[in-house]
């Protein structure tokens, strides 16, 4: 990975304790504290993936936890709070559109992991969200940014197959909708850590009856995704070899190529500002013993907070260039996600209560 030189890392640090205390006369309460080197929005309990809405304030965070749902985040107030409610007015199934789907969301169980927010046509979006809660599978959102505070409304599912738990989404304009599946029925985390393949990518094209597995697309923790506005290529964490891989839809041999974060374990993968970026935490840290320890087929936790890093894939040049990055904090680990907004960083996390925000340089 490429290193910042010095006078960079110094100032990244320094902006960071400035941004700490920018705004925090609108922040929800002592519990969010500024550290050393992030300042936190509350709100938000294991917001484990981050999507700006283009050309507002806004941004929508998932909360991985049963009952936490979608939270909407106002960058400029540096407020959470529930977006999903289950409301009437939010609440319009699409029969047609999506006869698999058996019931309404509830959003006491609403438990939202990864998200793909596409445009649908002028201020109309399509949003995907992985849901583990009541059962598994990608729930189908319209979101309309014409109003000064975006509205949702939930239009139905996808069920994920028998035994498959997604992890990400995508989705192409053609209406295709990709999702990662980790772990496999019979595979451990420990599998994928030891390098050896756990999941895939499963695929639904409009009018399908269900989901089908992507030959060539076996991974070693088949994580984040995200697709290129090509509308050819898509992009898979594999988790277990720290590195992001170059599928091309129409070639089902196996990825193009491997790009591989030498210092951090990417998780989710999104496009933000014009880049490419991959955010994860730090592969060899110190503070926790150094690599992750596996004992057989089984993982620890990671519950000791690493340091983490957001990286920008250059998929020209075949490498990953840090953006940002950080020591471990007592407020804040196991980062997943990365969002740019202006000059500013918003991270998520599947492990946190809150949202960490950092300035760039």
């Amino acid at each position: 990975m490429a290193r910042r030189p010095l006078r960079a890392v110094m100032a990244m640090l320094l902006l960071g304790v400035a941004g700490a205390t920018h705004g925090q006369g609108a922040g929800p309460g002592p519990d969010c504290t500024a550290d050393s080197e992030l300042s936190y929005v509350c709100g938000s309990n294991k917001p484990e993936d981050l999507l700006r809405l283009p050309g507002t304030p806004f941004l929508v965070s998932s909360g991985f936890a049963p009952g936490e749902g979608l939270k909407l985040v106002d960058t400029d107030a540096r407020r959470a709070q529930p977006w999903f409610t289950g409301a009437a007015e939010q609440v319009l199934p699409d029969r047609a559109g999506w006869p698999q789907c058996p019931s309404p969301l509830d959003p006491a169980l609403f438990n939202a992991r990864g998200l793909s927010l596409s445009r649908l046509a002028g201020d109309r979006w399509r949003l995907l969200v992985v849901n583990h809660g009541g059962r598994e599978s990608i729930e189908v959102f319209d979101v309309d940014l014409a109003s000064a505070r975006p509205r949702l409304v939930w239009r139905g599912c996808l069920p994920m197959p028998a035994g498959q738990v997604a992890n990400a989404v995508a989705r192409f304009a053609d209406g295709t909708v990709l999702a990662t599946v980790l772990t496999a029925p019979g595979t451990t985390i420990g599998d994928f850590m030891n390098g050896h393949p756990t999941g895939a990518v499963w695929q639904w094209r409009p009018g399908e009856a269900g989901f089908r597995e992507m030959p060539g697309t076996r991974l070693p923790g088949n994580n984040g995704l995200e697709v290129d506005p090509d509308q050819r290529h898509f992009y898979v964490v594999a988790f277990g070899w720290h590195a992001v891989m170059v599928f091309d839809r129409a070639d089902g041999r196996g990825p193009l190529r491997r790009i591989v974060a030498p210092d951090f374990m990417p998780d989710n993968v999104h496009w933000s500002e014009g880049r490419l970026l991959a955010a994860g935490m730090r592969l060899d840290e110190p503070a926790c013993g150094g690599l992750r320890r596996v004992s057989g087929r089984v993982a620890d936790p990671m519950l000791c907070h690493r340091g983490w890093v957001v990286g920008a894939v250059d998929l020209a040049a075949g490498r990953i260039a840090t953006v940002a990055y950080g020591h471990p904090q007592p407020g804040f680990s196991g980062l997943s996600s990365a969002v740019q907004v202006g000059q500013r960083l918003w991270l998520g996390s599947f492990q946190a209560d809150r949202l960490a925000v950092i300035d760039l340089p």
